[in-house]
């Protein structure tokens, strides 16, 4: 990147082209505590100059519906005489006016939208801040005045970079989901279906409650992420997607029973890699799930969450369709145990999918 800063500044010279006037930030005075204030300018630039009435009349939007996307974001509502908005909140509210007045949008779908951005930025900017001052700071020790100085600057030189990043990833995993939606809709209808057939699985690690009381926080903190990140790799390599993670419990999907059940194999074998891994329990099932919010739900998914309840520990157990599907797959072999009850479901029939040796 720092090559592209070169070959932009040698075509400004050769052609007389002017970049855009950088932003001026005004600089934290050295030797004082970086503050609030001191993040708000360095992450969003000049400071505010609107209040909600005013960004609201000067963008053509009702204040009314300015409110429930501000709510929907995330954020508060401030009182009415706050100067809190700045030109890139202004900014924001033209370009989503637009989209209204254009008929692209009605305002139901921008507020589910405001609050899909909302809550997933909202989580992304938590841990990626932890990330990085888990980093950088000793945990041990209260941060210094010089330690959150440089915390900042390291913000400052990474910002351009992080948000490039940011964006080219999220187009990316827009394209894989609308794939996936895509390949799953049945051949020749004319809409995506609002229910998909798809296989769920829960992946729950053992005794968590009893192993977190015998742990102290920053170990814990590693259980759980390498739990995670573990699953999350595991599940990625095999195209499946990875809906929600609960700390001691990962929820994800795949297209066919088939890569479900490599995910489940994979994932035990990759936490009995080390020898002294976490056990884990996966409960498969195969059926209708409606998606929403980025979410699954439907009786497919309650039921692999009680399979999970049936596994004994290192096992995966499926339901009578996951099963069923797989009949023949070579990899893969399918025992019948005895029928168990399913709390909410009744008595189910389940099955223990083993790698065949």
């Amino acid at each position: 990147m720092a090559g592209d800063r070169s070959e932009r500044g040698a075509r400004e010279e050769a052609t007389g082209e002017q970049r855009p006037a950088r932003d001026v930030r005004p600089r934290r005075e050295t030797g004082r505590r970086p503050d609030a204030e001191d993040m708000r300018r360095l992450f969003l630039g000049p400071p505010p100059r609107y209040t909600r009435r005013e960004v609201a009349e000067a963008a053509g939007m009702p204040q009314e519906l300015a409110e429930r996307i501000w709510r929907a974001l995330g954020f508060a509502t401030l009182s009415d005489d706050a100067t809190a908005f700045a030109d890139a909140d202004l900014d924001a509210l033209r370009r989503t006016q637009g989209m209204l007045d254009r008929g692209l949008l009605d305002e139901r779908t921008v507020i589910r939208m405001a609050r899909a951005l909302g809550r997933t930025t909202a989580r992304l900017a938590q841990w990626q801040a932890e990330i990085m001052i888990g980093a950088m700071l000793d945990p041990r020790h209260p941060p210094t005045d010089d330690d959150l100085a440089r915390v900042m600057e390291m913000a400052e030189e990474l910002l351009p970079d992080f948000e490039q990043t940011l964006v080219h990833v999220w187009r990316s995993q827009l394209a894989a989901a609308a794939g996936r939606l895509v390949s799953l809709a049945e051949v020749g209808d004319d809409v995506l279906p609002t229910r998909l057939t798809m296989a769920v699985g829960f992946a729950d690690l053992v005794s968590f409650t009893s192993v977190a009381r015998d742990l102290d926080e920053m170990a814990l903190a590693d259980l759980v992420e390498g739990f995670e990140a573990r699953a999350s790799d595991v599940i990625a390599g095999h195209d499946g997607r990875l809906v929600k993670t609960l700390g001691d419990e990962v929820l994800f999907t795949a297209a066919s029973p088939e890569r479900a059940a490599l995910i489940a194999l994979d994932l035990v074998d990759e936490l009995k890699r080390d020898g002294d891994g976490p056990e884990i329990r996966i409960g498969l099932a195969y059926g209708p799930v409606l998606p929403a919010m980025g979410d699954v739900f439907g009786t497919t998914v309650n039921l692999a969450s009680r399979l999970t309840t049936i596994a004994r520990p290192g096992a995966i157990v499926a339901d009578a369709d996951m099963a069923e599907a797989l009949a023949g797959t070579p990899e893969v072999d399918v025992v019948r145990i005895r029928r168990r009850p399913a709390r909410g479901l009744g008595v189910v029939q389940p099955y223990v999918i083993r790698r065949k040796t």
